[in-house]
This record gives structure tokens, C-alpha cells and sequence, in this order.
């Protein structure tokens, strides 16, 4: 290759890059590229040659480097996929792989300063609820930062496939994580014609479960065997049964110890349905049982279900909002029934959490639920917005506490086989290793 020289991370080492474009990313500071053309990010970057043709790939004279990976995600704020994200990248070797963060349309600044990216955290757009299509900028933050593969995430993004290409990355992979309310039925033409497109453009292509594979590739006219399938992953470590403070997070939210507590994890939105939940719990409440109900998350429905309940006799004293909390496991710990409403799912992260801290579960049948649950082996399903059914499985466990065990311990050992953490990590590393060898990148660490 004609380049040799090992350039330094000082910008004035950079051959292709004018000393405007670089900068220095403040600490949980994002630079927005859309009234500037500044790339930002770290000073310790180590830069290579701009590759002559877009198939040529990039060799790093020197010691060899981690394998450099972008992820870009449409909106960076806390969520099943974003969290998914954060866990690959601090469980991944650090000697092996280098990490960087790219949002689209914006991101949650508390999100980004708990995950404690720093520079390694860029965006190009705003989090406006408008029309955007960033492809140039994109290209040249891309160019810049000079990956050895571009990893995207879901529709939002799907568009950096493209800048990615056009940046001469050596590996370009996408991943589709779950369902917006309006995929549900069905796509859009102009969506459906734009993704296979965008999806011809990928060396990998995968989905988080089987149902979701099979939805886009029936939606786009493309083989089932090109998309490939990677299961999330929980830390079952983090996530176990903590019966030692069971008692103490239950006097702290005043539930009674008799009582029995079902609860639910996740954000505030339409697509989980929590409105199902709550009525079909006012209903069984007004039966006699004695039960309370947790909900745990923040999002834009919140006010709204809160007035619900202030609204409901029967409600009222039963049903606690804990919203956000760092404190998951130990929540998951206390209750006695995970309930899970949504109208559709990937693969849900809580379901698996809660399944790994030893939880029966209700789960609604879509997407790539009945692949975690097994049926009257570890949970219930029913289907979305079938308020009988949903009361009947909660009926049930409510009564049954024989059930109620037998089908959480089955759910741990379901997870500790086939959902780990350490599973869905050596699934991305082979990945992206294999990758990085198919399209011969050279002297990294790998």
C-alpha cells in the first residue's frame, strides 16, 4: 500500500483532514454536525490513510490495533437496544476492540453521561421530530474517524449503510432490534422498497430473534438464510433471585408481606399496552384478590396512567410507580409475577431479566416472546389485548404458588442456557472478527 507513515493522534499528523474538522469532545458533551462541519472526538484516536478505492482495506503500520467498530443508532437514550449496546461494548476485550457511539437524531444527556462514553460519543443530528437525512455529514464524520466496520441499528439509522459505503469502510453490518407501533402491520411500500436497498448494501445482516427475521424478510422480498439471528443476552449474574432483600425493598415500597406483587419493567409508551394491566388488575381486585401492583419505567404515557389509577377506587393504595431505577434486580427480587402487555417485542430485555432473577412470567405472544418462554414450562402467553386471558394467567399464579416456583426456577435455568450474557458475546466477537477477516483487515489485534 502506498500510505506508510504511522501517524499519531495529533490532528496535524492527519493527511486528509484539515485542522478545523478536529476537535476535542467534551466529556458527555455531543457536538451536533448540523450548523457545523466539525468532527469531534477523542485526542487518543489513532488514524490511518484514507483508503484510495472503497474496497481497498485499511492497514495500520505499526504495532497491531484493536478493531475499530461504530456503532450508529437512530436515538441514543435509555432502551432495550441502547442497553444491549452498552453491555456489548464493556464486555468485549479492550485489547481486542475500540469502541464508538454515534446517534442520529439526537440523545438523552443523563443516558450518555451514565454510560460514561466521553469523547467516544458522537452524534450528527437533532432529536427534532422532523424530516432529516444526514448523509453527508455522516460520511464525512465516518471518513474521519475511520473504521474498520460500521455497525447500525433499526430504521433510524439505516441510512449510515450508505455513508458507511461511501466512506470506503471495509465491514458494513446491520441489525434490526425490535418493532415500532407502526411496523406492527406491516410496512410501508417506500420503507419496504428503501430497506432492501439499504440491506443489499451490508456484509451481515441479523435480527434479535427468529419471529423478527422472519418479518423482514417476508416484508422485503429476501431470503430467510440472509438474515442471520443473535439473541440478546442478561447478565445472570446481576440478575438472580435476592431473597435478602426481598423484605426490605417491600417495607421501603409498603406492600404487605402477604401480599402477592406483580410487576413490570419498561418504558411508559403505547406499544407496552400498560392500560391492559391495570384494568384487568382492577378487575381481579374487585374479585378479592390481594395482590399489588409495581410498574417500574418512565416515559410519555406516565401521567396518563397515573391519573388512572387516581381515577379507580380500586386501584388506589394497590398500584406503586417507581419509575426509572438503577435498582432492577433488587425491584425484580421483591415481586412474585412478571406481567408484560406489550403489543409487540424483539426480544425483550425485561422478560429475560426477568426470568433470570427466578420471576414466572405473562407475556403477550408477538414477536420474540414464546422464543424466550417457554409455555407452562417457565410462564403464560396470551395474546395482545386479550384482557380474559391476561386475567385468567393472572388469576392463576395468584393463586397457585406451587406455579408460581416451578415456572421461575424453570425460567433461570432457561436463561442460564440459552440467554447469557457470556452467549451473546461470543456471538458478537466471532462476528466481528469473522467480518474483519472476510474483508481483510489488516494488523489489528484479532
Amino acid at each position: 500500500m502506498a500510505h506508510t507513515k504511522d501517524y499519531t493522534a495529533r490532528g496535524r499528523d492527519w493527511p486528509h483532514v484539515s485542522a478545523g474538522q478536529l476537535g476535542t469532545l467534551q466529556a458527555m458533551q455531543c457536538t451536533t454536525l448540523m450548523k457545523s462541519e466539525t468532527v469531534a472526538f477523542s485526542a487518543d484516536v489513532r488514524s490511518v490513510p484514507v483508503p484510495r478505492d472503497r474496497h481497498e482495506s485499511i492497514m495500520i503500520s505499526g504495532p497491531k490495533q484493536p478493531l475499530r467498530i461504530l456503532h450508529i443508532v437512530p436515538f441514543f437514550a435509555r432502551g432495550g437496544t441502547e442497553l444491549i449496546l452498552r453491555r456489548l461494548i464493556s464486555g468485549l476485550d479492550t485489547s481486542e476492540f475500540d469502541h464508538y457511539i454515534c446517534a442520529m437524531r439526537g440523545f438523552d444527556p443523563d443516558f450518555v453521561s451514565s454510560a460514561g462514553l466521553g469523547s467516544r460519543f458522537l452524534c450528527v443530528g437533532r432529536s427534532e421530530e422532523r424530516f432529516q437525512f444526514p448523509l453527508f455529514r455522516l460520511t464525512r464524520m465516518i471518513r474521519s474517524l475511520r473504521p474498520h466496520i460500521v455497525h447500525t441499528r433499526n430504521w433510524g439509522a439505516l441510512e449510515a449503510v450508505l455513508a458507511a459505503r461511501l466512506a470506503g469502510v471495509p465491514g458494513v453490518l446491520h441489525s434490526e432490534h425490535g418493532y415500532d407501533l407502526d411496523m406492527v402491520n406491516g410496512l410501508p411500500w417506500r420503507r419496504r422498497a428503501a430497506r432492501r436497498a439499504f440491506y443489499s448494501l451490508t456484509d451481515e445482516l441479523f435480527t434479535v430473534s427468529n419471529e423478527l427475521r422472519d418479518f423482514h424478510a417476508s416484508q422485503v422480498s429476501l431470503s430467510r438464510a440472509r438474515i442471520r439471528v443473535f439473541y440478546n443476552g442478561v447478565d445472570t449474574s446481576r440478575f438472580s433471585p435476592r431473597m435478602e432483600v426481598r423484605a426490605s425493598i417491600r417495607a421501603e415500597l409498603g406492600i404487605p408481606p402477604s401480599s402477592v406483587l406483580i410487576g413490570s419493567v419498561g418504558r411508559m409508551v403505547a406499544i407496552k399496552d400498560y392500560p391492559l394491566t391495570l384494568s384487568v388488575a382492577s378487575e381481579l381486585l374487585q374479585r378479592g384478590r390481594d395482590f399489588c401492583l409495581l410498574l417500574v419505567g418512565n416515559g410519555p404515557e406516565l401521567d396518563r396512567l397515573q391519573q388512572s389509577v387516581r381515577d379507580n377506587a380500586f386501584l388506589q393504595g394497590r398500584v406503586h410507580f417507581q419509575g426509572f431505577s438503577e435498582r432492577v434486580p433488587d425491584l425484580l427480587s421483591a415481586m412474585d409475577i412478571f406481567v408484560q402487555s406489550s403489543r409487540a417485542e424483539g426480544m425483550s430485555n425485561t422478560l429475560l431479566e426477568a426470568m433470570s432473577c427466578g420471576l414466572p412470567v405473562i407475556a403477550t405472544r408477538v414477536g420474540g416472546n414464546p422464543e424466550v418462554v417457554s409455555e407452562n414450562e417457565t410462564g403464560l402467553l396470551f395474546s395482545p389485548g386479550d384482557h380474559a386471558a391476561l386475567a385468567e394467567h393472572m388469576d392463576t399464579l395468584i393463586r397457585l404458588p406451587d406455579v408460581r416456583q416451578r415456572f421461575g426456577a424453570s425460567g433461570r435455568s432457561r436463561v442460564l442456557q440459552h440467554f447469557s450474557i457470556e452467549r451473546m458475546l461470543s456471538q458478537y466477537r466471532d462476528l466481528y472478527i469473522d467480518l474483519a477477516i472476510r474483508r481483510k483487515v489488516s494488523q489489528v489485534s484479532v
